[in-house]
């Protein structure tokens, strides 16, 4: 026999996002915007940041 569940299971994920700092938010937000722009940087140069590439049509700059 198994123990019932006492909660339910977003309770404890729901009380984490509600005690967030918002400078956490902001932080989680920056880090996924600034991997999602450097795939697309990638994907349109043809390599990755400071990797030669024969493919590579396009260097960043900077």
């Amino acid at each position: 026999m198994t123990a019932p569940d006492s909660l339910p299971p977003a309770a404890p994920l729901e009380e984490n996002l509600t005690s967030a700092s918002p400078d956490l938010l902001r932080a989680m937000a920056k880090t996924f915007a600034d991997a999602a722009m450097s795939a697309d940087v990638d994907r349109t140069c043809g390599g990755e940041y400071r990797r030669p590439s024969e493919e590579r049509v396009n260097s960043r700059n900077g």
